[in-house]
């Protein structure tokens, strides 16, 4: 009986020696354990390269990745340095450069390698980054980095860098006042810049005239640049008018205006004001006695009562509910026309229904507005 037991045992143990040779495992081991033939040099040969492909691909996935943040980078940095001031040198743009590429974590050096603007205000910057990316595959075929590169350039338009207000006419029964307000580069809060004052002269006129000054402002001092002073009389026919009188007439009555400008000094043109060194720009009415009582140019709600045109006949109303930019409303190297309807009628109405008319001229160059800053490559 032990006996037929011993070889049902030692049955089972060949049985399952047997099988274990037709298991994945046991092949696997026996093509390991093989010497006679020539399969597992050449599977180590086919896994080297795919090995490296695999490795290569990844490290030129980080190379692309690496890539563009490098080149959001140097777009934000060559951007930046084009708010500086014309006066900035190379160097110090260079510097400004390499500043702004670094916080923007780019990798590497960035390099400034144009500046020009031109005599229009014009304005072009060029500028690249590079960086040697360490890898971590391909040292497998001895490449211990590669080479990343970026490049950028970007123009700059002229804008406008100075304006000229003059006061042409201003008419109505309620006092008001015009200001232009500018907001700095890297400022929030908002500086008076110029202000027009306007003061009724009681003569009885159905449009009413008065007396309007114009002043610069810097800070707390304000300089009087112009004043105009209007004069109405009744006559009894229009006959032999002075140049440029204004004309009225209420029932039987008639009215001749004549206004007269003082300039200060003699030769001046207006209101000139620098505005190169501001970002904003807006124009505000308060009229304590009109509804509303506050205009103002950047609010959608109250900018349909300014008309913005290129001469005394073409001057149509800003459209309701929009945002006027002062810095594309003054024209360049031209005059620009504009006026105010200050309340008393409502809108939309044509322009002769307006009550404080003046001109505007502009002139435009290399700026530090970031917003005039286009990507070219």
């Amino acid at each position: 009986m032990a006996n037929q037991l011993d070889a049902a045992t030692t049955k089972a143990r060949e049985m399952s020696h047997d099988a274990s040779k037709f298991s994945p495992a046991g092949t696997a081991r026996r093509f390991l354990a093989g010497r006679d033939g020539s399969m597992m040099p050449m599977m180590v040969l086919l896994t080297i390269p795919l090995l490296a492909a695999v490795g290569f691909s990844v490290d030129y996935t980080s190379a692309v990745t690496t890539r563009g943040d490098m080149q959001n980078a140097l777009d934000a940095a060559v951007i930046s340095i084009t708010t500086l001031p014309t006066t900035t040198s190379f160097s110090d743009r260079q510097t400004a450069l390499q500043q702004a590429y670094a916080a923007n974590a780019g990798q590497g050096t960035a390099t400034l390698t144009g500046v020009n603007v031109d005599t229009f205000g014009t304005a072009t910057f060029t500028a690249t980054a590079s960086y040697p990316m360490p890898t971590t595959f391909m040292q497998i075929a001895r490449i211990d980095s590669v080479q990343v590169g970026v490049g950028s350039s970007v123009r700059k338009t002229p804008a406008l860098v100075q304006t000229t207000f003059k006061v042409t006419k201003v008419s109505g029964y309620w006092g008001k006042t015009m200001t232009l307000w500018g907001t700095r580069f890297g400022q929030t809060n908002a500086q008076k810049l110029m202000t027009i004052s306007y003061s009724y002269n009681g003569y009885g006129d159905p449009k009413g005239y008065g007396t309007t000054t114009v002043s610069t402002v810097n800070g707390s001092t304000s300089t009087v640049v112009q004043k105009q002073v209007c004069t109405t009389s009744t006559v009894k026919n229009f006959n032999n008018l002075p140049t440029g009188a204004i004309t009225q007439t209420s029932g039987s009555k008639k009215y001749v205006t004549t206004c007269a400008d003082t300039f200060y000094p003699a030769n001046s043109a207006g209101a000139v004001v620098d505005v190169s060194q501001m970002d904003q720009l807006y124009l505000e009415m308060d009229v304590p006695s009109g509804n509303p009582t506050v205009l103002k140019s950047n609010d959608p709600n109250t900018s349909n009562r300014l008309y913005i045109g290129t001469s005394t006949t073409n001057m149509p109303e800003v459209a309701t509910g929009q945002t006027v930019d002062i810095f594309t409303a003054v024209p360049c190297g031209t005059t620009g026309y504009q006026a105010w309807e200050d309340g008393g009628n409502s809108v939309p109405a044509d322009v002769s229904n307006a009550d404080f008319f003046y001109t505007v001229q502009g002139k435009c160059d290399y700026n530090q507005r970031p917003s005039n800053t286009v990507l070219t490559q």
